[in-house]
C-alpha cells in the first residue's frame, strides 16, 4: 500500500465524528436549555435533596440528568479533538498522528463514559423522543470513535514503516 493511502479513509472518519458530537451537542443543550427553564416551576414542590441540585429534569428517568451533562461534556470535548485531529492528520507526520491518537482517545473515553449511562437509562425506561435520539446518537459516535483512533493507529504504522521508524 503507497504511503497516506490511509489517510482519506481516516480523515472521512473523523469528518463523521465531528458532525456526530455537533449532533450530540444540539441534542444535550436543548435538554439542559429545556430542564433549566423547567426547573423553577417543577423543583419548587420537590422535597429538599432535589431542589438542592441546580437544574431538575421534568423529562426522563432518574438517569437523565447524568446522560445529558455528560454527553454535552463529551459532545464538546469530541468536537474540539476531533477537528484538531482532523488537522493533525492532514499533516500526515509521526508526531501529528501521535497527538491525534492521544486527543482521540481522551474524547473516545469520555463518549464511552456518556454512552454508559445512556444503555443505564434505555435499562431504566421511559425517555422522550429527544432523549432517544440522543442515546442512539452516542452509541454509534462511540463506535465510529472507535474506528477512527483505529484508523489513527494504523496510519501512525504506516508513516513509521515508510520513513524507516523516525518520529
Amino acid at each position: 500500500m503507497a504511503s497516506g493511502a490511509r489517510k482519506p479513509a481516516t480523515f472521512f472518519l473523523l469528518f463523521v465524528n465531528l458532525v456526530l458530537y455537533l449532533i450530540v451537542i444540539v441534542l444535550a443543550s436543548w435538554a439542559v436549555n429545556h430542564a433549566i427553564e423547567e426547573t423553577h416551576e417543577q423543583a419548587s414542590v420537590l422535597s429538599i435533596p432535589a431542589r438542592i441540585f441546580p437544574i431538575y429534569f421534568p423529562f426522563g428517568n432518574m438517569a437523565t440528568g447524568y446522560v445529558v451533562l455528560l454527553s454535552l461534556l463529551a459532545g464538546v470535548v469530541g468536537f474540539a479533538t476531533t477537528a484538531n485531529g482532523m488537522n493533525n492528520v492532514a499533516q500526515w507526520d509521526a508526531s501529528n498522528l501521535y497527538a491525534a491518537s492521544s486527543s482521540s482517545l481522551i474524547s473516545w473515553s469520555l463518549t464511552v463514559l456518556a454512552m454508559g449511562f445512556a444503555c443505564k437509562e434505555i435499562d431504566i425506561g421511559w425517555s422522550s423522543s429527544t432523549l432517544r435520539a440522543l442515546e442512539t446518537i452516542l452509541i454509534i459516535v462511540t463506535g465510529t470513535q472507535l474506528f477512527g483512533m483505529i484508523a489513527i493507529q494504523a496510519g501512525i504504522e504506516e508513516v513509521l514503516r515508510y520513513s524507516g521508524g523516525r518520529v
